[in-house]
């Protein structure tokens, strides 16, 4: 008998999480130096939102693929079909806000 656990984790829940978290710090630095730069008085480049969009958009992914593996992966097999079908609506949802939310701020920053 050994004590050794099978593992259970999948192979890409830890690339996942590492994705999450460091996407997760890069967009919270970017928004603390945004802000510090807009208490100046600069005018700072829409170019530069480029960074927390696409940090943004790598934890949103990184966090869908997390669900994928807890919610789809770990399913029993008769009920993966469902659970992929309610997953997909999800997927969409969660994607659909976040490119409403860059739109809108994307089209605020035009307008002004």
């Amino acid at each position: 008998m050994t004590d050794e656990k099978p593992s259970r984790a999948h192979p890409w829940r830890k690339p996942l999480l590492v994705t999450e978290f460091s996407a997760l710090a890069i967009l919270l630095v970017s928004m603390g130096w945004f802000s510090s730069r807009t208490e100046d008085g600069a005018v700072l480049s829409p170019a530069w939102l480029l960074i927390p969009a696409a940090a943004s958009l790598a934890v949103f992914i990184s966090f869908i693929g997390l669900m994928y593996l807890r919610w789809v992966v770990a399913a029993a097999a008769e009920r993966q079909t469902r659970h992929k079908i309610v997953f997909s609506l999800l997927v969409i949802t969660l994607l659909g806000v976040w490119a409403y939310g860059i739109a809108n701020t994307w089209i605020s920053l035009s307008n002004t």
